[in-house]
This record gives C-alpha cells, structure tokens and sequence, in this order.
C-alpha cells in the first residue's frame, strides 16, 4: 500500500478505560510505591502483555483461519483508486489499526469498501465512518 504522511505511527496507542476493584487498586498502587512498576500504567501494561504471551499461539491460530492482517493495514486515496480502477472491492479484516486516509470521500470508499471487521482500531474520517458504518463488523 501506498505510504502518505497523515498514515498513523505504529506505535500510537488507544486509550481505554477501566473499572478496577479498590482492593486491586491498593495492590497496584502498592507495587508502584515499592518500585516494581513506574506507575499504574506500567503495571497494566505488563499484565495485559503477559497474558496475551500466555495466549499467543490461540491469536496466530485465530489470525491464520479468519485471514486476518496482523498490525496495521493503511489504504491511501490512491490505493483505492487503483481497486476501483481494477473493477475490484475490499473485504478488511484486520487485528490491530485499519486506517482509511483523511483525503478518502464517501463515494470512494462506498464504491471500493465491501466490508470491514477490526479487533482494535479504525481510524477513519468521521464522514467515511459514518457512511460505512452499515459495513463494519
């Protein structure tokens, strides 16, 4: 796919939210204070990671069967430009950060985008979202 300067960094990150219990918050706030963890943050981080390290091998399974692009996956204007060119559309699955460029329009990405199924982000004009929301899985 086409490189272009507006293409989110792969080391960008999505804020999420969570509720914790005030016993497991303690705990963590325990451990940042005796120095295992920088803040809560790190400690979060680290567990999420090691559990997924736990369930690798279930995530390249599931990644292989589903046909799944693991990391991130950008379509450029020009990128879709050339499937609609080439009489072709889109089925993006993808496990990780799907990105549909800013200068993408609806007609476009209508006419190009038969589907989308992301486990993470999209990252899309509002306008494009908006107008394939019907698509997204």
């Amino acid at each position: 796919m086409a490189k272009q300067d507006s293409k989110p960094k792969i080391g960008e990150s999505e804020k999420i939210t969570i509720n914790l219990g005030l016993i497991d918050l303690g705990q963590i706030d325990l451990l940042v204070q005796e120095g295992f963890y920088s803040n809560r943050t790190d400690l979060i981080r680290t567990a999420i990671r090691n559990q997924l390290g736990t369930h690798a091998d279930v995530v390249k399974q599931t990644v292989a069967r589903k046909s799944l692009v693991l990391g991130m996956q950008h379509y450029s204007r020009a990128d879709l430009e050339a499937i609609q060119a080439a009489g072709q559309r889109l089925q993006i699955q993808v496990l990780g950060l799907a990105s549909i460029a800013s200068d993408v329009s609806v007609e476009l990405a209508l006419a190009t985008i038969e589907s989308i199924f992301v486990l993470g982000a999209l990252h899309a004009s509002t306008v494009v979202k908006t107008a394939l929301a019907g698509r997204i899985h």
